[in-house]
């Protein structure tokens, strides 16, 4: 047992999700259905046997989504409450929905999932397994409290990128498409970390990849001093063609540009779901093209790779 498990044992929300699920029927299943939100649905008729009524259910189910704010991915709708995330997850979603069409019946990762509104979102396209990575406790509670009531086979495993390796060793499995979403700019390896997604990949397999990028024409990439748009775990941000090259000496063959978008203020935003800052904190008050720092704002590159 790890830290991380150790942590999830002891934490009293772990512990609250476990015990509503304990009050729910073993055939509890709220209806899924997606728009721009991940929305649960249930009514009178799946509490049927239950020792809930559906005031109290949805009054349990608010009070453990306040308790586990900040909620950075979504938005998620259960009956009628909104949970109005920081990002609006959507956006990048929808970038990528129209290169997911052949996603039916494959094996599917997300490596930093965070709390799983993509892997919702995917359900749409019916893959066989869906299996999400990250080794952050509270997007992993979040997950926990939805699917608890979702109850789909999504798999939600508590670890890293450098885990990949290790864990599809010991699954004695593969996948068709790895989705990895605004992870590379935090990692202080990219090339170990591109290298890692590849060898997940069955034979014919895609990465699905968004990082942050400079404009430039040149093979070069960024390295913030301290910190960028005031995160500080950002340690390379490229150029797409030092991008490019990244991806060719990780040993990916095919290197595609989906789009390119700038981040802005409708994307990314403080809400009562997040609280504290965000994009518009982060930019400078004199011109927001350029971060605090004097960088140039956030813009971000969406690529898909294969061997």
């Amino acid at each position: 047992m790890n830290n991380i498990q150790k942590q999830l044992l002891e934490n009293k929300e772990f512990k609250a999700i476990n015990e509503l699920n304990h009050l729910l029927t073993p055939d509890f299943k709220a209806n899924l259905s997606f728009n721009e939100a991940v929305n649960l649905n249930f009514d009178e008729t799946h509490l049927k046997h239950s020792n809930l009524s559906l005031k109290a259910l949805n009054e349990r189910i608010k009070e453990l989504a306040l308790r586990l704010k900040p909620w950075r991915k979504g938005p998620f709708k259960v009956n009628e409450l909104f949970i109005d995330s920081e990002w609006q997850s959507f956006v990048k979603f929808n970038i990528l929905k129209p290169f997911m069409n052949n996603l039916e019946n494959k094996i599917v990762a997300d490596v930093g999932c965070n709390n799983g509104y993509y892997m919702f979102k995917m359900l749409e396209f019916k893959p066989a397994k869906i299996i999400g990575f990250d080794p952050c406790l509270r997007p992993f509670l979040q997950f926990y409290l939805l699917n608890t009531l979702a109850k789909s086979k999504i798999c939600f495993e508590l670890l890293g990128v450098e885990d990949l390796s290790a864990f599809c060793v010991q699954a004695k499995l593969k996948f068709d498409f790895i989705f990895c979403l605004g992870v590379l700019y935090h990692r202080s390896n990219p090339l170990q970390t591109l290298k890692q997604l590849k060898s997940a990949l069955n034979k014919g397999g895609s990465v699905f990849l968004d990082t942050i990028y400079i404009e430039d024409e040149r093979e070069i990439a960024l390295i913030p001093r301290k910190t960028y748009s005031k995160i500080a775990n950002i340690f390379f941000i490229p150029s797409i063609l030092g991008l490019r090259n990244w991806c060719e000496k990780a040993g990916f063959s095919h290197f595609e540009v989906l789009a390119t978008r700038d981040t802005d203020e409708f994307e990314q935003r403080t809400t009562a779901w997040s609280e504290g800052y965000s994009l518009k904190d982060f930019l400078s008050e004199e011109d927001h093209k350029k971060t605090l720092e004097g960088y140039d704002a956030p813009k971000r590159v969406y690529v898909k790779l294969k061997v």
